[in-house]
């Protein structure tokens, strides 16, 4: 089955995997995710929609075993405050759903921070935009396609 986020991927001549897994709408953690797919949570990335003071919505992208930083998220994006949005927003602001938000075509082009760690890792995965999809790609393929910046968003 193929999401936008992968058909994003392919136009762009992008290498990727495919994971599917078992959805529990009760449990939509990294780490269940990370267990069903079969990898290392910090190899699993977690998209979250935030909203600073002078960007606006922008995602931001964190390792499964992370807790997004806010005072660092705003650093980077040059906000001097930034919360996320909540859970209500994420639908209307991006078009997916909690468990299945990604950056790969979302329904604005917002400005994507990720966590400077992912570029440890020789493959990682992200939401392809539905629950019980992911996406397993190099993570140069992936901060090239959404056009990120990379910081230390993360602890």
């Amino acid at each position: 089955m193929k999401t936008n986020a992968a058909r994003i991927l392919d136009a762009l001549g992008v290498r990727y995997e495919l994971r599917a897994y078992e959805v529990d709408p009760d449990d939509l953690t990294a780490e269940t995710v990370a267990r069903k797919i079969g990898l290392p949570l910090d190899q699993v990335w977690k998209t979250l929609v935030a909203r600073g003071d002078r960007t606006g919505v922008l995602l931001a992208v964190v390792a499964g075993n992370a807790q997004l930083d806010l005072k660092a998220l705003a650093r980077l994006a040059g906000d001097r405050k930034v919360d996320t949005v909540p859970l209500k927003e994420v639908q209307p602001l991006t078009g997916y759903i909690r468990g299945g938000v990604t950056a790969l075509g979302a329904k604005k082009d917002y400005p994507v921070f990720v966590d400077e760690t992912i570029e440890l890792f020789d493959v990682v995965s992200i939401s392809a935009g539905m629950r019980g999809l992911q996406i397993l790609l190099a993570p140069s393929d992936y901060l090239r396609v959404v056009k990120a910046t990379v910081g230390p968003i993360s602890h």
